[in-house]
C-alpha cells in the first residue's frame, strides 16, 4: 500500500518510542527542523512494555522547554497507531504539516548552520 503524506516528512525508525530521548528531539529543532512528531504504539500494547509511556513523557517535556524558550510547544507531538493503520498515519502526517504551516519557520532555522 502506498501512502500519501508529505514530501517534507522525514521518517526515523526506532525498534521503540522509548528510544526517543529529549536530546533527539531538541536537536531535531537546533538543526532547523520546523516541527517533530513522534508515533508509538497503542497505550498499553508496547512491545517492550512502558516504551510508548516514556516517549509522551519526554514529548510532553519538550513541549514545555520548548515553551520555555520562545517557541511554540505544539511544535512536538505524539501520536499512537497500531502497525494497520497506515492511512491514519498519512492523516497525522497532513495534520502535522498543516499545524506546522500555521506556526510558520522554525526561528532558530537561521542560526541552524551545523
Amino acid at each position: 500500500m502506498r501512502l500519501d503524506y508529505p514530501a517534507s516528512i522525514k521518517i526515523i525508525r526506532l525498534p521503540c518510542t522509548g528510544k526517543v530521548d529529549v536530546i533527539h528531539l531538541l536537536r531535531a529543532f537546533q538543526k532547523g527542523a520546523d516541527g517533530v512528531y513522534v508515533v508509538g504504539c497503542l497505550e498499553g500494547n508496547c512491545h517492550y512494555n512502558e516504551g510508548n509511556f516514556r516517549a509522551r513523557e519526554r514529548v510532553e517535556h519538550v513541549r514545555m522547554l520548548l515553551e520555555e524558550i520562545g517557541l511554540e510547544g505544539d511544535r512536538v507531538r505524539m501520536y499512537n497507531l497500531s502497525s494497520g493503520e497506515g492511512p491514519t498515519f498519512a492523516a497525522y502526517a497532513k495534520e502535522m504539516t498543516d499545524n506546522i504551516r500555521s506556526l510558520g519557520p522554525n526561528p532558530l532555522k537561521a542560526s541552524a548552520k551545523v
